[in-house]
């Protein structure tokens, strides 16, 4: 039997139990009637222990008798690949590298969320071009093909209501949609260029750091909107790292199914 269910985000080291508790309960709710042997539930901040302990226990609670795996949600990734080891490099609204050896140990770097970090990510690639555009006003020069395309879809008639409408955004995923005005102008405009291959530079580094920390040398699993749909970034990626790199076809929820059965199979 398969059924979906889809609900907002339920970070569990950033929101407060209740809300965590409400909206778990009520995307349990939309599956029905169901008593699973056995969850995984891949889930942002569950890489805090705390935060994984109250998720286990909150689902514990909901679905009880049923074996549970909390893990963080990139760890997701190398499952939905295949693979117990190797490293997930993630570039959609956000940024992160997860690492897992065959022995079970774990390694991560960035994921520190849009306001803090996230190099490399869509809202990265947005505030560096906005940037870009800036300095280019400031200083008089044209705007080129990148501050056009970046206005344009921002809905902005010049650079003082560019600023105006980005400051007004509240949501990362704003801000990451804005990304493509980048992308659309690569070839068009040099500072288009230079953004792509920094943003490529970063998720690289992300890769070795963790690598290095886990002493893994790849595979790369490359995941997340906004690598597997710009081309321009996933080669400038690809020719960065040393590793093989490989793209994830399925989409991340298998990887929560295969560990769900390893559970069942132990």
């Amino acid at each position: 039997m398969l059924r979906e269910a889809e609900g907002p985000g339920a970070n569990v080291a950033t929101l407060e139990s209740r809300v965590v508790d409400d909206r778990l309960t009520a995307l349990l709710a939309q599956l029905g009637d169901l008593h699973p042997q056995a969850c995984c539930a891949g889930a942002a901040g569950a890489e805090v222990p705390a935060a994984r302990e109250r998720l286990e226990s909150l689902l514990a609670r909901m679905l009880p008798g049923c074996r549970l795996a909390v893990v963080h949600d990139t760890r997701l990734v190398l499952a939905a690949a295949g693979l117990d080891a190797g490293i997930a490099l993630v570039a959609g609204t956000g940024s992160v590298a997860y690492g897992r050896t065959a022995a079970g140990r774990e390694s991560q770097r960035g994921g520190w969320g849009w306001m803090l970090g996230d190099d490399g990510s869509g809202v990265w690639v947005t505030r560096e071009a906005a940037r870009e555009v800036m300095e280019r006003a400031d200083a008089g020069r044209a705007l080129g093909p990148l501050g056009a395309a970046l206005l344009a879809a921002c809905g902005a008639a010049d650079t003082l209501e560019l600023t105006a409408n980005l400051h007004a955004f509240r949501e990362p995923m704003q801000w990451a949609a804005l990304a493509s005005a980048v992308f659309e102008t690569v070839e068009a405009d040099p500072g288009s260029r230079v953004i792509v291959d920094r943003a490529a530079q970063a998720l690289a580094r992300l890769a070795r750091e963790v690598g290095d920390s886990a002493g893994l040398d790849g595979p790369v699993v490359l995941a997340g909107g906004l690598l597997l749909h710009q081309p321009a970034l996933e080669k400038a990626l690809r020719d960065a790292l040393p590793w093989r790199c490989v793209r994830l076809d399925d989409p991340p929820v298998e990887g929560a199914l295969r560990i769900a059965q390893e559970l069942l199979a132990e």
